[in-house]
């Protein structure tokens, strides 16, 4: 960490000066190639409302950390993401209800149990910070665990991802081929939910969907192979945690919004990039 700091230290901007900002950057840089890269499955999934449950269902494992006297309810938060995630992988695979549907009644459940119990009291308020998130804030220990899910999904990316890839177009042919469905979707859920409940302390309930989907998105509308979707979507997600964590500083504003916004500008440039090349090879 003090070869970071002083690496920076040499950089001429006022930005530089702060320590908080340092680790800020150290987290981006750590998380947003996490979000591109799993956001590409997500979407090839079509799990973007799974994410965003996850997100929701934290209030419930906020409470529960509330409810048990923990002081971090990193740990609660993280129980019930992996508890939601095996939850929903039971029910897609013996239930006749669409998984959408299935989405929709555990999420809206969750996330209205964690709201009664929080606000039982009126005492709410102190939980709301985690709705909009504050990564200037994150410490060493939250960077030692960021590290740590970034070297989780490297390593199920390389054991894995060709059998995921496989699901995600034809399930049926994975089966034919010896490839466990059930497996690797319910592996792949979990790793969503580690990732959604470590990021959502500094990066919002809110906002976390976004950061999973918008990156994977830009890359879909100009990637032409695989490859490039992917090294796109993560390109695309360094660029726009970059861009936005330094334009809150400069800005005064929310770091996890503001690099939503950005995502957004360069999704907004890639859906004209895509149509303007559909128009030239239609006309």
């Amino acid at each position: 960490m003090s070869v970071w700091y002083n690496l920076l230290s040499l950089l001429p901007f006022e930005w530089s000066e702060h320590q908080f900002m340092k680790q800020a950057l150290l987290a981006v840089i750590l998380i947003a190639p996490l979000f591109g890269l799993i956001g590409t499955m997500v979407v090839n999934n079509k799990m973007a409302f799974f994410s965003d449950s996850l997100g929701h269902s934290a209030l419930t494992g906020i409470a529960l950390g509330v409810i048990v006297g923990l002081r971090d309810p990193l740990l609660s938060m993280l129980a019930f993401g992996l508890l939601m995630a095996l939850a929903l992988s039971f029910l897609k695979r013996t239930s006749n209800v669409s998984t959408d549907t299935l989405i929709a009644v555990l999420s809206s459940t969750a996330m209205a149990l964690g709201i009664v119990i929080l606000s039982r009291g009126g005492g709410f308020a102190k939980y709301s910070s985690y709705l909009i998130g504050d990564i200037l804030s994150i410490t060493t220990e939250g960077i030692v665990a960021l590290a740590l899910v970034f070297g989780l999904v490297l390593v199920y990316w390389y054991f894995m991802f060709n059998n995921l890839l496989l699901v995600s177009i034809n399930p049926t042919m994975a089966r034919s081929r010896g490839v466990s469905v059930t497996l690797t979707e319910s592996l792949f859920m979990i790793l969503v939910a580690v990732l959604v409940t470590i990021s959502i302390q500094w990066v919002g309930i809110l906002i976390i969907n976004a950061l999973l989907i918008l990156p994977a998105a830009t890359a879909r509308n100009l990637a032409r192979n695989m490859r490039s979707y992917h090294l796109m979507s993560v390109t695309v997600s360094l660029v726009a945690g970059i861009a936005g964590l330094l334009i809150s500083y400069y800005w005064e504003t929310a770091a996890g919004a503001t690099i939503v916004l950005c995502n957004t500008v360069l999704f907004l440039i890639s859906w004209l990039i895509s149509l303007s090349n559909f128009s030239f090879l239609n006309s």
